[in-house]
């Protein structure tokens, strides 16, 4: 499956009285399903593209296309409705469907719903945008590189000021104030409209688990069943969110250095998990002093935050930091994706839009500065790069107050948590819990890696998420899921 921020491209109320919820047009259209663009065509999948307003406060105004797939129930008698579905992100997930088949989604779930992908707006096959980067400006992605120093975040900050205004200056500029996770989820409610369907439930990954919770707020209403996968907290992707990767590599990396050290026959980083993570900071000052091969201190902490994701990267993370260590060649690091090869301007972009239009970042470049000096003592394997300067500082402010995660609604959340996951720990997961209050149940998972459902291997989490896909059926509190031998 794939996963949030891609390595070869780096991982109450609404409060908004000037912008009302609004609703989705109360006539559904008519949703032609045809063949899907080349590069996501798979057996099964049908495409079509949905008009929705720019600006949902405008309704009648400029419109902007959304690209939809559909994997059509074959059970027309165990149907309950939809399943829309987000791969995180933010990212393309019109193949995400069928991502999800191939990663074994159960047959009952597939029965049970017309599951259903969408590009979400200015993203991939939906309406488009662009911050015209050159491929130096696309090399990590949205992943801000380790600071040692108050002057490499000065730096960065010049680059990413530079970002910032050629996002602002390009020709989808007109966009930029309107790509966001609220008018994100109002086009999902437009979809949910055009399919003629009173409810939808839905399962996001990711940045797709504040994109659910901001649904499942604006329209409490048309939610059904709403599975959250790896969770941000409150804040969606927020300069304090992103703060928390540093924690995520803390909490993370003891079970690459119990891997690597169970086979340093193979590897020789280190007989113990201690000799492991003391060989991790030995590498990171050496290559800050003389890169190797062209990986220098802050390429190879990023590698290594981008490889800690899932389970299968930790081979490739060893062999990699073996070559580094030996100065031989480098192994192949491609992040391997079932999914479409995208268009990295249109993918890092796109997530510049998407989280610098959520919130407001700070602006002073002192305050950068000084987060990366404590984060640097505080989570010292990846503190001073995840506290580190991003293009939303030289932002426009939001043009609508940040939609409030709260506990009005129905109680019909199920958030599912692994203990040890790189971009989105589980502090981030308890705060979004404790927001929802009775709305959510919370599955955590005691197990390593960035996703849980069908990508994890915790039978107790896996099968509450299918139980209550199902049938509705949630764990009546919070549920704790040992970890399980494989």
């Amino acid at each position: 499956m794939r996963r949030t921020l891609p390595i070869a491209l780096a991982v109450a109320a609404l409060a908004t009285a000037a912008v009302p919820a609004v609703s989705a047009a109360a006539t559904p259209s008519t949703v032609n399903w045809g063949p899907c663009p080349a590069d996501v065509a798979s057996p099964g999948l049908e495409c079509s593209t949905l008009e929705v307003p720019l600006d949902y406060r405008n309704p009648d105004g400029r419109k902007i296309e959304i690209a939809i797939s559909r994997l059509a129930s074959k059970n027309p008698s165990q149907r309950r409705g939809v399943l829309l579905t987000n791969p995180g992100g933010p990212a393309p997930g019109l193949k995400f469907p069928v991502d999800l088949m191939s990663a074994h989604l159960p047959q009952s779930v597939l029965d049970s719903y017309d599951v259903i992908g969408f590009d979400p707006r200015g993203i991939g096959h939906s309406t488009p945008v662009t911050c015209d980067l050159k491929p130096e400006q696309e090399v990590n992605g949205n992943i801000p590189p380790y600071a040692n120093t108050a002057a490499d975040v000065a730096k960065r900050a010049e680059e990413v000021k530079t970002v910032a205004r050629q996002c602002a200056t390009s020709k989808t500029a007109w966009m930029l104030p309107y790509v966001t996770t609220a008018n994100t989820a109002r086009d999902m409610d437009r979809i949910r409209a055009a399919l003629g369907e009173p409810k939808l439930s839905y399962d996001g990954y990711s940045w797709g688990t504040y994109l659910g919770a901001v649904y499942t707020t604006l329209f409490p209403q048309h939610s059904d069943r709403i599975v959250l996968d790896s969770n941000l907290g409150p804040g969606g992707w927020d300069a304090a969110g992103e703060r928390l990767w540093g924690q995520g590599v803390q909490d993370r990396f003891p079970d690459f250095a119990k891997f690597a050290a169970a086979n340093n026959a193979e590897y020789r980083l280190g007989s113990t998990p201690e000799q492991v993570t003391a060989k991790y900071f030995e590498l990171a000052a050496r290559l800050d002093r003389t890169p190797v091969q062209g990986v220098d201190g802050a390429t190879f902490r990023m590698f290594t935050f981008g490889l800690l994701f899932g389970n299968p990267g930790l081979p490739k993370l060893a062999e990699f930091w073996r070559a580094l260590d030996t100065n031989q060649p480098l192994p192949p690091l491609g992040p391997g994706s079932d999914g479409p090869q995208q268009d990295p301007d249109n993918l890092i972009s796109g997530r510049y839009y998407m989280i610098c239009g959520d919130s407001r970042w700070p602006k002073s470049v002192q305050t950068y500065q000084h987060n990366v000096a404590v984060d640097r003592i505080r989570y010292p394997m990846f503190g001073a790069a995840s506290a580190n300067i991003q293009p939303c500082a030289f932002w426009p402010d939001p043009i609508e107050p940040q939609v409030r995660i709260g506990d009005q609604g129905p109680s019909d959340v199920l958030m599912v948590q692994n203990l040890r996951d790189v971009p989105t720990p589980l502090p981030g997961a308890r705060q979004l819990r404790q927001a929802f209050g009775d709305r959510a149940r919370m599955v955590t998972a005691d197990q390593g890696g960035h996703g849980v459902y069908l990508v994890g291997k915790n039978k107790c989490a896996n099968n509450a998420v299918t139980t209550f896909l199902t049938t509705g059926q949630r764990p009546p509190h919070d549920l704790a899921c040992a970890a399980e031998a494989h």
